[in-house]
Formats: C-alpha cells, structure tokens, sequence
C-alpha cells in the first residue's frame, strides 16, 4: 500500500512509465507465485524455485499470456500494450523479443491494477493459472560413489 494505505487514480497510475508499472507488476506476479507454490507444494525449497523460475520467466508469463490476454479489459489491454511497446533498457536472456516484450506488458498491467488496489482484479487474472502448473518434478540423481 502507498501513502498510508492509499492507492493512487486511475489517471495517476496512468502518468507512471510503463516500465515502472512493469516493475512493481514482477514483484506482484512473483509473490503470488511464490505464495501459491508455498501453499499447494510440498517439497524442498530447491524445487520451489524451478517451478517459480519456469512459470516466471519470460517464456512462462508469454505462454499464460495467451489464457489471460482475452480476459483483458479495454483498460488493462491498453496498459498491456503500452508495456510491451515500451523501450526497454535491457534485452531478453533466455527468451525471444516477443515473449520479453509481452511479458513486459503482462508486468505492467499486474503493476497497474496493484498500484490502483485491485488485487481483487489480479486474483480473478491469476486464479487462469491451475494448481497442475504448479506441480514439482521431484529429480532423482543417481548415486555417484567417491574415487
């Protein structure tokens, strides 16, 4: 919450740099993720962080984009497209500049809504994700005894 529990208008959420709204927006979608692997998982932290990684990334947030892109209000896909046209300072790693870009604006419209205190929006947005994507692939190595 900002300012004493206030959050800020619509047109003052609007005003902040797209790539702005994209960082609180990362920070959002994180702490979801995080807290609904910590509440549906079982398993070492270790494995938590694959799971994170891989809905997080890029790629991942491109992907769920395509579930959650049709919910969009006139609203938030404009703030979606105001976020993936933006310039960004930095390049995608692992991810093509398509996918980089959409998750950008996938960050930004989560930043706007939080910004504006719709995390009501954002949970009916997010709850698109299944608890099977959240599934842990439990990885077995083989012993390897020392020589």
């Amino acid at each position: 919450m900002l300012n004493n529990g206030e959050f800020l208008t619509r047109t003052q959420a609007l005003q902040i740099s797209p790539i702005t709204l994209a960082f609180v927006g990362d920070a959002t979608y994180s702490l979801y993720v995080r807290e609904r692997l910590a509440k549906l998982a079982t398993g070492k932290v270790g494995s938590f962080q694959r799971v994170a990684s891989k809905i997080l990334s890029a790629k991942g947030q491109s992907a769920f984009l395509e579930k959650v892109e049709p919910l969009f209000t006139q609203e938030e896909a404009d703030v979606f497209r105001r976020g993936k046209n933006a310039k960004k300072a930095t390049k995608a790693k692992s991810a093509s500049s398509l996918e980089y870009n959409r998750s950008t604006g996938f960050e930004a419209v989560l930043g706007y809504l939080y910004l504006i205190g719709e995390t009501a929006r954002i949970n009916e947005l997010l709850s698109v994700l299944k608890d099977e994507d959240f599934q842990i692939e439990e990885t077995h190595r083989a012993f390897k005894p020392c020589r």
